[in-house]
């Protein structure tokens, strides 16, 4: 699984093109969540859109690269956590779906 934040308005986009270019079998958009940092020695605090994205650790390169190219932030938020478990049928068609 990837975490990127994004502006909501660019959201709905960026999934897209990454599960039509097969990078990710699915990305769940959580609308309206509050991100709250430090960035160039200022404390900000902005509304974004959080994507969950499942992939598999073989697509990941490919589909930071994708994130990084559209992204519109300076320094884009791609976290990778690796499951340890999950329902396998819903493993494999990750799996299948980002060959």
């Amino acid at each position: 699984m990837v975490f990127v934040s994004c502006p909501p308005d660019r959201a709905q986009a960026l999934a897209n093109g990454l599960v039509k270019d097969r990078l990710a079998a699915c990305v769940n958009i959580l609308p309206a969540v509050s991100s709250i940092y430090r960035w160039k020695n200022k404390l900000q605090n902005d509304k974004e859109a959080l994507l969950v994205i499942k992939t598999t650790s073989a697509r990941f390169k490919a589909l930071q690269t994708a994130v990084l190219k559209r992204h519109p932030y300076e320094l884009p938020e791609v976290i990778a956590v690796k499951l340890a478990r999950g329902h396998k049928p819903y493993l494999n068609w990750i799996t299948e779906s980002c060959e």
